[in-house]
């Protein structure tokens, strides 16, 4: 855990989220500004500022986060078709240093 971030603080629970789904290595929360009917954000509980950063041995962790976007997809007919975002640093638009996929569903996206 990284004392100073914000993801970090929601998987302690010092922070209250909106929790939509979690096992023992993933968390997911709505998203606090939406851009689709069904907007979640598939974080895993090992603080990994970016992709860039996974090592050899986080191939499980990164895993999890593709399966836990197939459970998603699985739960709401709504959400049988959707986008996986991941923004990989500040210039294309992480504000969050915390890996993190951006679960879109729930309408036609351009």
């Amino acid at each position: 855990m990284k004392s100073d971030c914000v993801f970090c603080k929601i998987i302690a629970g010092d922070i209250p989220a909106q929790v939509v789904a979690e096992n023992a290595e993933v968390i997911v929360i709505k998203d606090i500004n939406p851009r689709a009917p069904l907007h979640y954000l598939i974080i895993p509980k090992k603080h990994v500022p970016d992709i860039s950063y996974l090592t050899p041995d986080d191939h499980q962790l990164a895993g999890s986060l593709l399966m836990m976007a197939q459970e998603l997809s699985q739960q709401d007919p709504n959400a049988r078709e959707f986008r996986l975002i991941s923004n990989n640093g500040a210039t294309v638009g992480q504000v969050v240093f915390h890996i993190h996929l951006h679960f879109l569903a729930g309408k036609v996206l351009s």
